[in-house]
């Protein structure tokens, strides 16, 4: 478990009870307190089932918040840091409907009303000019194959100040993507880097750096040389693919408007409870004990040290990729065989650090992007947003806080030549704040030091000093070209074991908050299904897709079955 690190850098609506005749008496034991654990809950309980969630570290898993420990004073609470901040895309709909059924004092629609939309996000470039993105929809006009060139290459080009021609370029790569059939997607664009597909390493220095390397490393922390076309294609279909925001929950860019868990997460647990969902906090689950194909029971370690048996009717495997892995025994696998497949499953690091500042800061109304940081650097300033403002926490004199997502851990940065992963914490403070001011400072001094009042490191990054390296408790998993054939569904032979998590196959097919919501619902209504319950199952939602390229999609199948690109398949 990684050591919670600070310090400061020198100058230089509800749902109605369950239905008569749900399975009221059914036990379900879920392993994982994150998102999907939460939502699998959550999902259980509303339909009478009794859960028991168990948890090794804390509610909430990446998406949570964490006080840093000691800053408080004279009755204020700890500064809140994260694991890193979190945004809530438009076309997300799977977690704003859990969140409409959260309760919160003076909300109608529950933690829903804390998602607040921001109108625009920078690009900020080092010794270069930055530009800024206003964020909203699109007036409408008729879609066709001609007008998306238009719209999209157009926007690219005006908004990122590239050349027009690189912009047609892109819009047209989307609309090779968008107009792709599924079998086109699940067979050619599956194993596709998006690198290849976009011909980064062909096109100008711009077009790499933004439309390459930025929509996979900086957006999704994935790499432009191995995150699949189908994956980031589908992250395009829904951010530019679909410029009138249809169909879309909200604004195209939403975050919340305080700390993660006083504005959503210990809402949801306090919810949670009333609902009658029990939790074992500090426990770990060791291992799963199989009999008769079926699992028998859990071995967990609780907070004592104390190993012992965790008996139900299912199992809920909620944890991330690599610890869920670790409990496939070969008695498992006899029956799943299909699980091995996970240990081809790569994860990566992104990981967030908060610098708290004395005086505001104004750098943008919305999320920014370093473009030419080493780490692939974004930042969102946050006492803006929130409606309970920092001075309220810590000593009272924190008057902004510059939060940090590090997307690139294994590029050498600029003052020390190590990667992320090689720094001492400090080093990735002073790291992290020199990149940002070579971006930031380059038109006059915005970031000064003397304004820097502390800061504080993700508790899952920790320092090995025998290694003299990091090692990270919160690794994020990355959708490399291929990787759907070793995602597994949420339930198989195993009978009474069920999968959740941002690694299960999903419809937003993204290692996210919404994939993670998305999968526990997959596997409740896989519960509902085996234990023969009659309640509603959870609702499910899919991804827009402009309904007026559907004629060319039907065209795409058959060009597909035939050997033939798409129709608009064709290099510039």
């Amino acid at each position: 478990m990684g050591v919670a690190t600070a310090g400061t850098l020198s100058a230089g609506a509800l749902r109605p009870a369950p239905a008569a005749g749900s399975p009221g008496g059914r036990r379900v034991a879920v392993f994982g307190g994150g998102v999907a654990g939460l939502t699998a809950a959550h999902e259980l309980a509303e339909r009478g089932f009794q859960v028991t969630v168990y948890e090794r570290r804390a509610l909430g898993g990446k998406a949570r918040s964490i006080p840093v420990p000691g800053t408080g004073s004279g009755g204020r609470p700890d500064l809140p840091g994260e694991h890193g901040f979190r945004f809530f895309p438009g076309f997300y709909q799977h977690i704003p409907d859990t969140m409409r059924r959260i309760p919160f004092a003076g909300n109608p629609n529950g933690v829903w009303n804390n998602l607040i939309g921001v109108p625009e996000a920078r690009f900020a470039r080092r010794d270069g000019d930055d530009f800024r993105l206003p964020l909203g929809p699109k007036a409408r006009t008729s879609f066709t194959p001609e007008a998306f060139r238009e719209t999209v290459g157009a926007t690219i080009s005006t908004a990122l100040k590239m050349p027009a021609d690189e912009g047609a370029y892109f819009a047209d790569r989307l609309l090779v993507f968008n107009s792709s059939c599924d079998a086109r997607r699940y067979g050619q664009w599956e194993y596709t880097s998006w690198r290849d597909f976009v011909g980064g390493h062909e096109r100008s220095h711009e077009f790499r750096a933004l439309l390459s390397r930025t929509l996979t490393s900086i957006m999704v922390a994935a790499k432009e040389d191995v995150a699949s076309v189908r994956t980031i294609g589908t992250m395009g279909e829904q951010f530019l693919g679909n410029p009138f925001e249809v169909g879309n929950d909200g604004a195209l860019d939403r975050v919340l408007n305080g700390p993660t868990n006083s504005v959503w997460i210990d809402p949801w647990v306090q919810r949670l409870r009333e609902l009658g969902v029990q939790f074992a906090l500090g426990t770990e689950v060791r291992g799963l004990d199989m009999r008769d194909r079926r699992i028998a029971s859990a071995r967990v370690v609780d907070e004592t040290g104390t190993t012992r048996g965790v008996d139900a009717d299912h199992f809920v495997v909620a944890l991330p990729a690599e610890q869920a892995r670790a409990l496939w025994s070969p008695d498992v696998l006899a029956v799943r065989p299909e699980l091995a497949a996970m240990d081809r499953l790569f994860v990566d690091w992104m990981n967030g650090i908060q610098f708290y500042l004395r005086r505001p800061m104004d750098i943008s109304r919305g999320h920014t992007a370093y473009i030419d940081a080493p780490w692939s650097l974004t930042s969102i300033t946050q006492n803006q947003l929130w409606t309970r403002k920092l001075t309220e926490f810590g000593d009272g004199t924190v008057q902004d806080c510059l939060s940090v997502d590090i997307s690139d851990w294994n590029t050498p940065g600029m003052l020390y030549g190590k990667p992320a992963k090689e720094c001492t914490h400090e080093e990735i403070a002073r790291e992290v704040w020199a990149q940002l001011t070579v971006h930031l400072n380059d038109r006059g001094e915005l970031l000064r030091d003397s304004d820097l009042h502390s800061w504080f490191l993700d508790t899952g990054i920790s320092w090995q000093e025998s290694q003299r390296r990091n090692v990270n408790a919160d690794p994020l998993l990355i959708n490399t070209a291929g990787s759907w054939d070793c995602r597994p569904e949420p339930h198989g032979a195993l009978e009474n074991l069920f999968l959740a998590g941002d690694y299960v196959r999903t419809n937003v097919d993204l290692a996210t908050m919404e994939g993670a919501n998305e999968s526990a619902r997959d596997a409740v209504n896989a519960i509902l299904e085996v234990s023969g319950s009659n309640a509603e199952r959870c609702r499910k939602f899919t991804l827009y897709r402009v309904p007026e390229l559907e004629p060319l999609r039907r065209i795409d199948a058959e060009r597909y079955a035939a050997g033939q690109p798409n129709l608009f398949d064709v290099r510039l």
